[in-house]
């Protein structure tokens, strides 16, 4: 299944959660718990659903849809109605007025000779809607769910949330184990859809690694192919997935979406994000920023020097929905009027300049993983270094911690154009950029998608050497 490329090691995960459950059948607590967290149409239903169809133990699949208690309730019922549980006619007779008594109705129906599945799915909604949810839960596992041979799977999109969850002096503290799901990396994108390198990056930038989207993509399939049958789809995944994404994380929040598509749009900066957005007021700016901060959808990021800066930065963390926020939620009226070619020649004029600033993050983020080698040395913190007039801009800094370091290790440039090679004039500007900063002959480096022809880097790297970062690490 395409699906399903690169998720190896979250079955393992999960394999060897159902092996415990199993080898402790017939003691006093053999329940298992895990908490999966990811960004939402990352495949984190879709994962589960696969282990569980894999494990062949009777199993019940609850999905939160975010309505009232009483409602809820009343789809837990069918849930387990529908289930594989021996016991489940039990739920019928009796239908549990709250919560409490559903968990603990719930764990009377599974097994106690045999391993058993309770998956529920989208927890932060009942979070939200069900009044001390987090220590009827607590409660249930402690009394119930952990002396019975049950694996309990508990999924959510909201990051913030579902890490709350499990952190300490919250009801559940230490009752799971954690497991967040990413998407597929560059290289799981490269080999599911047959690409080389540089390509490989390419696809990861357009659909952020997203397994639903990367589906649609053809093996060996060019951008532009896939783009111009996408963009003429107006019900593909690469034009709905951000939508109805951002139609959950933000239903009633108008501020917090003007503020996303200011950032994704290209803006930067507080002030003009707040001019981009509306001149949305300081107050309503910064709470706004907040939210997103908060869900993990926007990260802001400082300058990596040994001076402290207040020259802060911000940008959408998720590839894929940066891509949309510029090239396709802007013109979604054209192409659902089917006019994607009109969108497909936007994106193909602003192509190459949007790339070079949106593949950085990364960029650096495979260096990271990559280092230490026989040229360079591992840096715990790879970021960018700005003032606040961008005069002097650094695309990348490698030091031993960010962003106020002790040490730099290492400076440099990226160049990332297909017929462009990184020659002396790009290393001359490297140069003056350092000499601006400091006196120390910090080692230089250069990262290109082309040839390099400058002399006198340190070190030097492509797509290649960067794409092979990601087969040697788990993302």
């Amino acid at each position: 299944m395409v699906e399903f490329v690169g998720r190896e090691r979250e079955l393992v995960v999960l394999d060897q959660l159902m092996g415990a459950v199993r080898s402790a059948v017939g003691s006093p607590k053999p329940g298992r718990c895990l908490l999966i967290r990811g960004r939402r149409r990352i495949g984190k239903s879709s994962l589960v659903e696969t282990f569980v169809d894999r494990a062949g133990a009777p199993a019940v699949f609850f999905t939160a849809a975010g309505a009232a208690a009483d409602v809820e309730l009343e789809a837990l019922q069918h849930a387990v109605a529908s289930s594989s549980l021996p016991d489940r006619d039990v739920f019928a007779e009796a239908v549990p007025g709250n919560w409490s008594a559903a968990f603990r109705q719930l764990a009377g129906t599974l097994p106690d000779d045999q391993p058993s599945i309770v998956v529920l799915d989208e927890v932060p909604y009942l979070m939200d809607r069900v009044d001390a949810f987090e220590g009827l839960l607590q409660r249930a596992w402690d009394r119930d769910f952990c002396r019975k041979p049950v694996l309990l799977i508990l999924i959510g999109s909201d990051l913030s949330m579902m890490e709350a969850l499990g952190s300490y002096g919250r009801p559940f503290h230490q009752r799971g184990q954690e497991l967040v799901l990413g998407p597929l990396n560059p290289a799981e994108v490269g080999q599911m859809l047959a690409l080389d390198a540089a390509e490989a990056f390419d696809a990861t930038l357009v659909t952020g690694g997203l397994p639903l989207i990367c589906a649609a993509w053809q093996p060996g399939e060019d951008l532009w192919t896939f783009l111009a049958r996408e963009l003429a789809n107006p019900v593909s995944a690469l034009l709905v997935s951000a939508e109805r994404s951002l139609a959950a994380e933000f239903p009633e929040s108008a501020n917090a979406r003007n503020v996303l598509t200011a950032i994704g749009t290209g803006e930067r900066t507080f002030t003009n994000i707040a001019q981009a957005a509306g001149r949305i007021a300081h107050t309503s700016l910064t709470r706004s920023i907040e939210v997103l901060t908060g869900k993990r959808m926007v990260v802001a990021e400082l300058p990596i020097w040994t001076r402290p800066s207040k020259e802060r930065r911000y940008r959408v963390t998720d590839p894929y929905l940066r891509f949309w926020l510029r090239f396709i939620g802007p013109n979604l009226p054209e192409i659902e009027r089917l006019r994607g070619d009109l969108t497909l020649a936007r994106v193909r004029a602003s192509w190459t300049s949007w790339r070079g600033r949106a593949v950085e993050p990364l960029l650096r983020e495979s260096l990271a993983r990559l280092l230490p080698d026989g040229d360079l040395p591992a840096a715990q913190a790879v970021g960018g270094y700005w003032n606040r007039s961008n005069t002097i801009e650094v695309d990348i800094v490698g030091a031993d911690r960010a962003p106020v370091a002790a040490e730099i290790h290492f400076l440099g440039s990226i160049k990332w154009l297909e017929r462009s090679a990184f020659d002396s004039h790009d290393l001359a500007a490297l140069q003056k950029h350092r000499a601006a900063l400091t006196d120390e002959p910090i080692p230089l480096m250069a990262i290109s998608r082309g040839e390099v022809t400058a002399s006198g880097l340190t070190a030097v790297y492509g797509p290649v050497e960067l794409l092979a970062a990601w087969t040697s690490f788990k993302s």
